[in-house]
């Protein structure tokens, strides 16, 4: 069975709240360590009051403490808002703590609209420009090789955490072939560039002391349960959460509803379902046929899921039908 990992944002549901947003976190990656989940990842995402993992690096200790094995990483820190010194300390600590247990995958986006991203970081623009090389400096702080350096990073040194680019275009790709890292891709809300980024990667990837061969991870929707309506169903409240993307509702997720119509419009409709085009919904059996031929197109060798359902027990339960869906 290919490897199968969970990308998570602490989504708050209608009637709840971050808090409890977090301890759902924490108990799906219990039971996703029990179901055999290869990483439980986590986003940063700032200003926006219903998602609870803007300090991602702090979430992330409060998962590895929950757990015994499951890897923990960023699906990602967004580097330009940082400093890769500070990262590689924060990174470090948590590699200390748990070691041989966490991945840091990076990427260029703000994580947030531009007039956050610039409370964020006034030079971002400039911090953009020097994404390859702040990643080729973050490397050096993890390394034993940065023991000569006047600026080092401490816990972090030695570390070696397993750094991986993550991206939604072909520009990513590049980076990810050039520096021989893994690669993961976004394409459970911007496929456009699915097709071509994957090409790219696989066709320059250069061997690094990190990796020999090109590893790639593509992040997709699923929603499973035990049939076909009732994954339809549920599926609609991923589809009110997408809408709210496109409109600029941040209000929490919502429950399901037996019908889209009347909710949207035709035009706010398309733009979702653009954005959803690597969506999986339905029984074990149609799940299990649908990304079985997705796997076949592409060559993933692992899969990245992120589960969007209003119910905490109905959520679980998704993650569960797709391990026995993937094992059968």
């Amino acid at each position: 069975m290919i490897p199968l990992s969970i990308l998570d944002l602490a989504v708050v549901t209608e009637g709840s709240n971050s808090k409890e947003a977090i301890e759902r976190s924490r108990d799906l990656a219990q039971r996703a360590e029990k179901l055999g989940y290869q990483r439980f990842w986590m986003a940063e995402h700032h200003n926006m009051e219903n998602i609870a993992s803007s300090a991602t690096s702090v979430l992330l200790g409060h998962i590895a403490d929950a757990t015994e094995k499951i890897r923990v990483g960023s699906g990602g820190i967004m580097l330009p808002n940082h400093s890769p010194l500070v990262i590689a300390e924060q990174f470090g600590t948590l590699a200390t703590i748990y070691p041989n247990r966490v991945d840091l995958g990076l990427g260029r986006a703000p994580g947030t609209d531009q007039l956050t991203a610039n409370a964020i970081r006034p030079d971002r623009m400039q911090q953009i420009q020097n994404f390859p090389k702040n990643v080729r400096q973050l490397q050096m702080y993890l390394s034993k090789e940065n023991s000569e350096s006047k600026v080092r990073a401490f816990p972090g040194e030695g570390t070696e955490v397993p750094i991986w680019i993550l991206g939604s275009s072909t520009d990513s790709a590049f980076l990810a072939a050039e520096m021989g890292l893994p690669y993961a891709f976004a394409s459970h809300f911007a496929p456009q560039q699915f097709v071509p980024a994957l090409r790219i990667y696989r066709e320059r990837f250069k061997p690094s002391d990190q990796m020999d061969q090109p590893y790639f991870m593509p992040c997709v929707n699923v929603i499973t349960a035990d049939t076909d309506e009732q994954a339809e169903f549920l599926s609609t409240s991923m589809l009110q959460m997408f809408m709210g993307v496109v409109t600029g509702d941040r209000s929490p997720m919502k429950p399901p509803v037996d019908s889209m119509k009347g909710i949207w419009n035709e035009h706010t409709a398309f733009a979702v379902k653009q954005m959803l085009a690597y969506s999986f919904i339905g029984s074990k059996e149609t799940i299990k046929r649908e990304i079985e031929q997705f796997l076949d197109q592409t060559g993933a060798d692992e899969l990245m899921v992120s589960t969007y359902i209003y119910d905490h027990e109905q959520r679980v339960r998704s993650y569960e039908l797709l391990t026995e869906a993937m094992s059968s």
